[in-house]
């Protein structure tokens, strides 16, 4: 499931275990202890051996970014997520600062007094000796109660002070496992995250104040340069701040100051309070983690998490390479991942919006870039006319007085034939008189039905003008030749009939 609320139903071997209520809040997942009703004070009967998240496979609660800022609670990882700014939270102990990561997901190094903590555990849920009658097997379900709710305390001995039940006890229901990005910076580069309790604009607004604060916090040594890598919005009205300082030695050549080493500094007490008052409430570094501190962290489940779940979530783990299974504790964890990943919704769907745009624009600049192209064709082709022109010009005046060369001769042949063929009727002129004479039609009908009216390009007007004359003189030639024709015929008939007349006259 993505995310589990099922109730235990009690490990083996555990006297803790044994007293797993079936139907007092009995979460969101299922169980495998028999039916009860809510708030039910009956003894529990355990039917198996799972982990505490009841039967259900946990699927993690996977996020393909980080999160990022702490709680209250010190789990060794600021609650495990660390916001796309790393696990720089693996070095960060609210409580007490640790460079190391041997202890992060451990259980508390000091075994007596955790196996006393187990013993008053146990001794609370299953067996308190408070009152000494019947009403000790209701404390005992009231304190399971507050066992699985994850606070209150538990009272079972008059001279032992109470178990104080909190929600990383085994026996708190609302947990989960979800996933986190592991960071990719290496410790050369430098980046330190730091939370501000600042909205992002006014950290933009005041982005080189900021700057000169942080220089001053450094000391104001003027070897050092402080540089922000970037800023990103967060829940609640915080802004994550990456910022990175280079060192220049006196020789010219200068490097960044690594991660860890930034981190100590503004890590020590009057320099975190330096930070306090410019509004940081978190700092981390991002770097990323060697695959020793991987295994260990992986091989140790957190405090509070049953082992078969946690094994669960590194199967279920969608990309190893990338994501780590990381714990999340109580609705107030589980909010904050949600307000973190609408906020992550909201920056990508304004990225988009942005692409978005720039996809728009850019079209508007090809449609118009587009246009601009057709028209230097046109005046390209345009200027090739003139050119040619004023090339045939410049032959003519430099062959000026001399006779036709063979190969011009065979040149005006070509063109000779070529004209022929354009002025042949059946040719290109023909086919030009009937598009014009489609063109006509279209024209009448179009005026006809919507009043449209389509306009020639005055370079082929008047060559259909210069055509329409040439055929108008080639028909006045012909019928001028028809009429010499007619009065020679007359002529020959005139003759004929004198002829005839004639030879009449000399026979009679």
């Amino acid at each position: 499931m993505a995310f589990n609320f099922g109730a235990p139903s009690g490990t083996s071997g555990t006297a803790a275990a044994t007293a797993a209520p079936a139907g007092g809040f009995g979460g969101f997942g299922t169980t495998s202890t028999t039916a009860g009703s809510a708030f039910s004070f009956s003894a529990p009967t355990n039917t198996g051996t799972t982990g505490l998240f009841g039967g259900t496979q946990n699927k993690g609660f996977g996020f393909g970014t980080g999160f990022g800022t702490t709680t209250g609670t010190n789990t060794g990882l600021g609650t495990g997520l660390g916001t796309g700014l790393g696990f720089g939270g693996f070095n960060t102990q609210q409580q007490q600062q640790q460079t190391t990561l041997g202890g992060l997901f451990s259980q508390p190094t000091q075994a007596p007094t955790q196996s006393n903590q187990l013993i008053n555990t146990a001794s609370a849920l299953s067996a308190p000796t408070l009152l000494g009658d019947e009403r000790d097997a209701i404390l005992a379900k009231w304190n399971q109660l507050q066992a699985f709710w994850g606070t209150g305390k538990g009272y079972f001995n008059n001279n032992i002070p109470p178990v104080e039940f909190t929600q990383e006890n085994p026996f708190c229901r609302f947990k989960a496992v979800g996933y986190s990005c592991m960071p990719s910076n290496k410790d050369e580069d430098g980046l330190v995250v730091l939370v501000f309790n600042k909205k992002e604009t006014e950290i933009r607004s005041q982005q080189q104040q900021l700057v000169e604060s942080l220089h001053k916090v450094l000391g104001g040594n003027q070897t050092l340069t402080v540089n922000v890598e970037g800023t990103k919005t967060l829940p609640d009205d915080q802004t994550e701040v990456v910022i990175y300082v280079v060192e220049r030695s006196p020789n010219g050549t200068s490097r960044r100051v690594p991660a860890t080493t930034l981190y100590a500094h503004f890590e020590q007490a009057n320099i975190k309070t330096q930070l306090q008052q410019l509004g940081v409430t978190l700092s981390m570094t991002r770097t990323e983690l060697s695959p020793a501190q991987i295994k260990q962290l992986l091989q140790n489940p957190p405090a509070g998490v049953d082992p078969i779940i946690w094994e669960q979530a590194k199967v279920d783990n969608p990309d190893s390479e990338k994501l780590i299974p990381v714990p999340m504790v109580g609705f107030k964890e589980l909010l904050r991942r949600l307000k973190v990943q609408d906020q992550m919704t909201k920056q990508h769907q304004t990225r988009l919006d942005i692409i978005s745009e720039d996809i728009s624009e850019l079209q508007k600049n090809q449609t118009t870039s587009v246009a601009k192209i057709a028209q230097y064709k046109r005046k390209l082709m345009d200027l090739s006319h003139r050119t040619l022109q004023v090339l045939i010009k410049q032959e003519i005046q430099r062959k000026s007085g001399y006779a036709i060369q063979a190969d011009e001769e065979q040149l005006r042949v070509q063109l000779d034939t070529i004209q022929g063929e354009l002025n042949a009727p059946t040719q290109f002129k023909g086919r030009l008189n009937e598009l014009m004479s489609q063109i006509r039609m279209q024209n009448h009908f179009g005026a006809v039905r919507s009043e449209e009216r389509y306009y020639i390009d005055a370079d082929l007007l008047r060559e259909i003008k210069q055509h329409l004359k040439q055929q108008q003189e080639g028909l006045s030639h012909l019928i001028s030749i028809i009429k010499d024709d007619l009065e020679d015929i007359k002529l020959v008939e005139h003759g004929l009939n004198e002829t005839i007349h004639i030879r009449g006259g000399v026979f009679s």
